[in-house]
């Protein structure tokens, strides 16, 4: 599987592009703010044609160029239904002292509508996509509508190394705030515990801001993870 990213914006939310190998279709996940100049270069370097945008939460550094993507290209943005409101009104997510910081900096009302095309997440689908098969998580705790995307070795093209973009549930080192509306801290360690932790551990992460890292570095280290470790079968397909 080719993987590529970078960090976007003023906020350096990753965003990541998955294809099975160079040279054709692609799924895109989290265009944010800042993201659409070096997606277009990134696509062009390894001559890709994106059939889709993922989205791991509606967060508005994950989802700011959503829409100049999706209907550049034609193609739809996937979201689960939780967070669809935040595609079109992003600031509602937010606190009181958080609208205002945005604001000022994007000179006032961050103003996004949603793509021509939208379709829903649920947890638990499996996604055929640009060649890949890729599992939904529904993660709430970050937001209500908060999902991961896994990729498990021998599915097909992209057979190898488990993957999980995990978006804002998880970091290295870290795990993703639960104190903006929407956000609710009892079901962020219910995801972290019943979706995040049952993969196996050589799980490679790519999380929404941060550096790579792995489920078995995460499950040894992270201090947000101690104590909610539960036995049982990595999950698989």
């Amino acid at each position: 599987m080719l993987v590529a990213g970078f960090p976007a914006g003023s906020f350096q939310a990753n965003c990541f592009v998955l294809a099975p190998e160079a040279g054709g279709p692609c799924v895109v996940v989290d265009p944010g703010e800042g993201s659409e100049q070096p997606l277009d270069e990134l696509l062009r370097q390894h001559r890709l044609d994106p059939v889709a945008v993922l989205l791991t939460h509606g967060h508005f550094d994950h989802i700011f160029a959503v829409t100049p993507v999706c209907d550049g290209n034609d193609i739809p943005a996937w979201i689960h239904p939780e967070d669809r409101v935040l595609l079109s009104d992003p600031l509602r997510a937010l606190s009181a002292d958080a609208r205002k910081f945005v604001g000022g900096l994007f000179g006032g009302r961050v103003q996004l509508r949603e793509p021509r095309a939208v379709r829903a997440l649920a947890d638990g689908a499996s996604l055929e996509l640009a060649g890949l098969t890729l599992i939904v998580d529904h993660t709430p705790g970050h937001t209500r509508g908060s999902v991961t995307f896994r990729s498990v070795a021998g599915s097909g093209p992209g057979a190898g190394r488990n993957l999980l973009l995990s978006g804002d549930t998880l970091f290295a080192g870290s795990i993703g705030r639960t104190d903006l509306p929407g956000g609710d801290h009892e079901q962020m360690l219910a995801s972290l515990r019943d979706k995040i932790l049952v993969l196996d551990d050589e799980t490679a992460v790519l999380p929404g801001h941060g550096p790579s890292t792995t489920i078995g570095r995460e499950r040894a280290s992270n201090p947000f993870l101690h104590g909610l470790a539960t036995p049982g079968r990595p999950r698989g397909l």
